[in-house]
């Protein structure tokens, strides 16, 4: 869903950096694979084509911090005087 990103942090020797992928779109959509020692983060669309994506070492990662869209759960509100424009 647009609006959703996932932080990921990486111990980089001497200290951690931090990478975002974020779903920029909307119908994208962000996705968290992890496989044979590696962690896979991809914006998808719809039919599920990477859009872009990173790969990392699952040794080297420090923490996968998922942040959901903030208007989730939020209902559609309509103006009482207003017919609705859908």
């Amino acid at each position: 869903m647009k609006g959703d990103r996932v932080e990921i942090v990486v111990d980089i020797g001497d200290g951690t950096k931090t990478y975002e992928i974020a779903a920029t779109r909307a119908g994208r959509r962000v996705e968290i694979a992890q496989a044979r020692g590696v962690i896979e983060v991809a914006e998808v669309t719809r039919t599920g084509n990477p859009v872009r994506s990173g790969r990392f070492m699952a040794a080297r990662v420090v923490a996968v911090i998922e942040h959901p869209s903030e208007d989730e759960g939020r209902e559609r509100r309509r103006a009482r005087n207003q017919s609705s424009l859908l």
